[in-house]
């Protein structure tokens, strides 16, 4: 037993405090101490723990010696040494003779560094998931490391921080956390706790009430309704270096990209991350996208929210598995060769009380004033992208999904409802900017961070932009004022397409306009062409339900409009079951209706979209110059009384490929075009194809175009147009230069 002596003594109001968990500073009071006596030579170390209802206490050193500890007040036991800084345990000793001998939490310096602190306080911390949360990890004591898990949380308004959780039976005052000063972070490293242990945060507000939240940065929530969080550790490794390499040295806007967007619960109802994994692979291949797009897969309480909801931004939600187990499904994707976007939703968060919301008793994330905290239309609230430690939350969960989880791409949701202080509000609910616009400048300049900042620091990655508006410079670079996405959702293109489409053929003559307009800005940004699954939900019915006609007619209207589709300059992106004509309207509470591919007609749409797919990939021209009017020329536009349309796309060597598209219910067995050059065009792709299911009218063994001049070009031939129908030609031999 080491030489013994009076610890320095503490007032009473702050071992009461310390004692029931409401101290800024417990660590100031617990654990190990070095003082001073004038009369006593030699380093001097005080021992105090909180250990409540206790008969006997000792500190067991790491030597084997033993130092009682004495009570002290209101559960605190104290005692004092002549020696230095030492490893120990406590040992203590209740009236049943039950013993128990654990670590102590408040030995232990700061998990976080005073780097680490500045770069959170500046709100440019590029990392914070690895600093904020709950890391599973070993930490140094004096002489040794222990395993343990470290917390941190960012409460500044709180005036005490606890954990609580399974581990100590939801009662936090054993596990009060330290203040680490004006940053506003809170701090405990909780040794012996492994992987696992569900937790969550105790906040004591500035109006003193104890409020209890999850996480914000936990990797890893309970399944709903469930709302804890749990400490993750990731053991997976990776095996996509290949994808990853390439990926970096990838300039996406000349490459092929078709996206099939997925909402895992409801694509095989059942599956898991791991589950879905083969299955998947095996589908996306025989479909031929390069791109898999999944709905948002962060933590949601709602089932219904479709995931656009989040309460966990970097909480893979558990539905479906552990985020090891998204892992493993990313990284099969990126070794088929399948790229990864996910849905990201920074525009606003839901009001739930256990989650972010006044998340220390006062609003904290969401801006205080309702005129632009609250998100009126979802009755959710709405980030305050003025806070730089707010924002800098988001920018690093733009990182976390790419560099954690190795995702290509994050499609940006609602971007609209960021840009425009006035998005769905009536006079005198919004309000301007500092120079009295509508403009959301905060959240301009928090896009901005975050697209740049992504390309920055992950080469060959894509931001996209959900944006519903003629906002300018959506795609433009941040460095000449834009907001730096790499795509732009063209919804213009999907509303105008889809009106147009619903119309009888007999009178599409008419809203000819709506199926050519898409043409005149298509290339003032990077656009995308999406028929997302917003447009297959309440009440809009599906792809093929929209289209006029009988069944076999409906089939062919969408056959023709997906190959119109594919061929307009920019990506493209297909929400699932409209690849085999899903008649019914799509439901997150139940999966798709896969029995319909056992139906010929249906089967024969999804082997068309895997063919458009292939033949879309193997030919740069409709592709490699997407976003360059060179890429583009037009053939036929006017044709309305027809309702033919026909144009041209090239790639950089100026190789062409035709795309003629007959939107009337008759064919036109001899429709003359006017052609850049003479020679043979070959048929690559026939909508109306009898493999497909259509009438088989057609130019097998293409067509010779000659040089009779037609409609102002060199060259011209007669096609064959099939009803309902669209057909793409590629010339043979192209003439040098």
């Amino acid at each position: 037993m080491p030489e013994t002596l009076a610890a320095p003594v503490i007032v009473d109001e702050t071992l009461a405090a310390v004692a029931e968990g409401r101290h800024s500073d417990p660590h100031s009071v617990l654990g190990q101490h070095g003082f001073e006596l004038a009369h006593v030579e030699g380093p001097l170390t005080a021992i105090r723990t909180r250990r409540p209802l206790a008969d006997a206490v000792d500190a067991v050193l790491a030597s084997g010696e033993v130092l009682p500890l004495a009570h002290v007040g209101h559960g605190i036991w104290a005692g004092a040494g002549a020696f230095g800084p030492v490893d120990y345990r406590i040992r203590a000793r209740y009236a049943d003779d039950a013993e128990w001998t654990s670590d102590d939490p408040y030995r232990f310096a700061p998990t976080l560094g005073e780097l680490d602190l500045h770069l959170i306080g500046e709100g440019r911390h590029e990392e914070l998931w690895r600093v904020l949360g709950a890391h599973s990890r070993e930490h140094w004591g004096v002489a040794g490391r222990i395993s343990g898990t470290a917390f941190t949380v960012w409460a500044p308004r709180a005036r005490a921080a606890r954990v609580v959780g399974a581990f100590n039976r939801w009662d936090g005052a054993a596990h009060a956390m330290r203040s680490l000063g004006a940053t506003g972070v809170w701090e405990l490293f909780v040794p012996d706790l492994e992987p696992g242990a569900v937790y969550k945060f105790e906040l004591l507000t500035a109006a003193g009430d104890w409020i209890m939240k999850a996480d914000p940065m936990a990797r890893q929530a309970e399944v709903a309704p469930a709302t804890a969080s749990i400490v993750s550790l990731s053991t997976h490794e990776w095996g996509d270096e290949a994808w990853m390499t390439r990926r970096a040295g990838t300039e996406l806007h000349s490459e092929p990209m078709s996206i099939y967007e997925l909402h895992l619960g409801s694509w095989r109802p059942g599956r898991g991350y791991r589950d879905v994994a083969d299955e998947l692979i095996e589908y996306l291949e025989w479909l031929g996208y390069t791109h898999v797009e999944f709905m948002p897969l962060a933590e949601h309480p709602f089932g219904g929210s479709w995931g656009y909801q989040v309460t966990g931004y970097f909480a893979i939600t558990s539905r479906f598995g552990s985020p090891d187990d998204l892992k493993y499904l990313i990284d099969r994707l990126h070794q088929a060769g399948i790229g990864v976007i996910m849905d990201w939703v920074p525009g606003h968060f839901p009001k739930d009380d256990w989650a972010l919301a006044r998340f220390d008793g006062e609003p904290l994330y969401e801006h205080a004033d309702p005129r632009r905290g609250e998100q009126l239309d979802w009755g959710t609230y709405v980030f305050d992208y003025g806070n730089p430690r707010v924002r800098n939350f988001l920018v690093a969960n733009a990182l976390f999904w790419f560099e954690e989880m190795h995702v290509d791409g994050l499609r940006v949701d609602a971007v609209a409802s960021m840009l425009y202080l006035d998005y769905s509000r009536d006079e005198g609910e919004w309000l301007p900017n500092v120079h009295g616009g509508r403009e959301h400048l905060e959240a301009i300049a928090f896009l901005q961070e975050a697209t740049a900042t992504a390309y920055k620091r992950n080469p060959g990655i894509v931001m996209i932009a959900e944006e519903s508006t003629s906002w300018p410079g959506v795609t433009a670079p941040t460095s000449s004022g834009g907001l730096g996405f790499g795509y732009k959702w063209n919804m213009g293109w999907m509303h105008d397409s889809l009106q147009y489409i619903q119309n009888d053929p007999m009178y599409r003559s008419h809203h000819h306009h709506e199926l050519t307009f898409s043409f005149l800005y298509a290339f003032s940004e990077h656009f995308m062409l999406p028929i997302s699954h917003d447009e297959v939900v309440h009440g809009k019915g599906s792809l093929v339900r929209k289209m006029p006609g009988d069944h076999w007619q409906q089939l062919a209207n969408v056959r023709a409009y997906l190959a119109f589709m594919w061929a307009h300059p920019g990506k493209q992106l297909l929400f699932m079951g409209q690849e085999f004509g899903q008649l019914s309207e799509w439901s997150e509470e139940r999966g798709l209706d896969w029995w319909i591919l056992d139906q010929p007609s249906h089967r024969q749409l999804a082997e068309f979209v895997a063919s458009l797919n292939r033949v879309y990939r193997a030919n740069p021209s409709l592709w490699q110059l997407d976003d360059d009017v060179a890429g583009f020329e037009w053939i036929e536009g006017g044709a309305a009384a027809e309702n033919v349309i026909a144009f041209l796309r090239y790639d950089r060597d100026r190789r062409p490929l035709l795309c003629v598209v007959n939107f009337a219910g008759v064919p036109h067995k001899a429709f003359r075009l006017g052609l850049p050059v003479a020679g043979r065009w070959r048929e690559l792709l026939n909508s109306d194809a009898s493999e497909f299911g259509g009438s088989g009218v057609g130019n097998l063994g293409g067509v010779d175009a000659i040089a009779a001049p037609w409609g102002g070009r060199p060259a011209s031939a007669t096609f064959a147009l099939p009803p309902l129908g669209a057909v793409w030609f590629t010339l043979d031999e192209s003439p040098a230069g």
